[in-house]
């Protein structure tokens, strides 16, 4: 950095705060340090006292924070998203839309271990709403080396670390189980759990509802029977659990569906199965623990499933690291280790 009179300033960057007290009003950066100095900006610079400021001297193979923060930005954004202004050389990702969040995670630690640049994300896997902020980022100093960024560039390679995936307009049927229910017996309390599971998604619809005995050929018609009229996801509630007579599973099975997993290490949600028909149309069977509990398994596979995003039985494995929930006398899901298992 080298000082120059305040004069002569306009177009330089400061390279130090410049701060403004006023007796109880405010004592604060009027100019924080990366600012650019405008003609405008001179007249209160003399007001603060400041004759003489210090600033960045241009360098060949030197980039400024806001340049850097840039190529930060362009590395991390993908589809509907958008940039923050720049503000102290930081650039935040905001979304545009409803939807998926997935994080490359591998590229991502590649940037963060090239030292003097951060990349800073929400965690991958989980749904944002329009407006949500995605990523931060910046460099540590004011100026770095233009090698470190093409660096920076080169883990990029033209692929975006952040992808948002809108959520698709889904026609989904409920396939409610158990003789009890179907007989009269007990009121339908997981039907309503379902809808309102389903109503955090704007897209997600309701396209038909059936109540069934134990009868495990009735239950396998009444999924293809949900499919045929269009349903792009069967939930089946009910009969999930190891006993004889919990037929489900069976029932599914018996569909001509791919069986992913019966059973995933996630806890409320042991006993969650997944199968797709034709391998595209998700059939699901939920314990009976998504009825009562806060959240579940069922939490943790909706949003991929409302972005059309297969399953494979290494997703949900993964998600034995961070698949225990504490039931939080307030729960504070997502905003909680619960389904971080990556």
């Amino acid at each position: 950095m080298k000082q120059i009179k305040t004069v002569s300033a306009v177009g330089h960057v400061l390279c130090h705060d410049v701060t403004q007290i006023i007796r109880g009003v405010t004592k604060d950066a009027a100019f924080r340090k990366g600012h650019v100095v405008t003609e405008e900006d001179i007249p209160v610079l003399l007001s603060l006292g400041k004759e003489n400021l210090f600033v960045w001297e241009k360098q060949e193979g030197m980039l400024h924070e806001d340049e850097a923060a840039e190529i930060l930005y362009n590395v991390c954004a993908g589809d509907h998203m958008h940039p923050s202004g720049v503000k102290e050389g930081k650039i935040e990702v905001i979304a545009d839309c409803e939807g998926l969040l997935l994080v490359d995670t591998k590229r991502l630690l590649a940037i963060n271990s090239i030292g003097e640049v951060m990349i800073a994300t929400r965690h991958g896997g989980f749904p944002v709403k329009k407006g949500d902020k995605l990523a931060g980022t910046r460099i540590i100093p004011l100026v770095i080396g233009e090698e470190k960024m093409e660096a920076v560039k080169a883990i990029g390679n033209g692929q975006p670390l952040l992808k948002l995936i809108p959520f698709l307009a889904k026609q989904c049927g409920i396939v409610t189980t158990g003789s009890e229910v179907y007989n009269g017996l007990i009121e339908d309390t997981f039907t309503p759990v379902i809808e309102a599971k389903l109503a955090e998604y704007s897209g997600a619809s309701v396209c038909g509802k059936i109540t069934l005995s134990d009868a495990h050929e009735e239950i396998t018609a009444g999924v293809l029977s949900m499919i045929r009229d269009g349903a792009d996801m069967v939930i089946c509630t009910g009969g999930m659990s190891v006993d004889p007579d919990d037929r489900t599973p069976l029932a599914i099975k018996n569909t001509g569906a791919q069986v992913i997993t019966h059973g995933a290490p996630v806890l409320p949600g042991a006993m969650f199965m997944l199968a797709y028909y034709e391998g595209r149309i998700p059939i699901i069977g939920l314990p009976a623990c998504v009825m009562y509990a806060e959240r579940t398994i069922f939490d943790l596979v909706l949003p991929r499933l409302m972005a059309d995003q297969l399953i494979s039985m290494e997703d949900l494995a993964i998600l034995g690291h961070g698949g225990l929930c504490l039931n939080c006398e307030v729960c504070h899901y997502p905003n909680c280790g619960f389904g971080k298992g990556y």
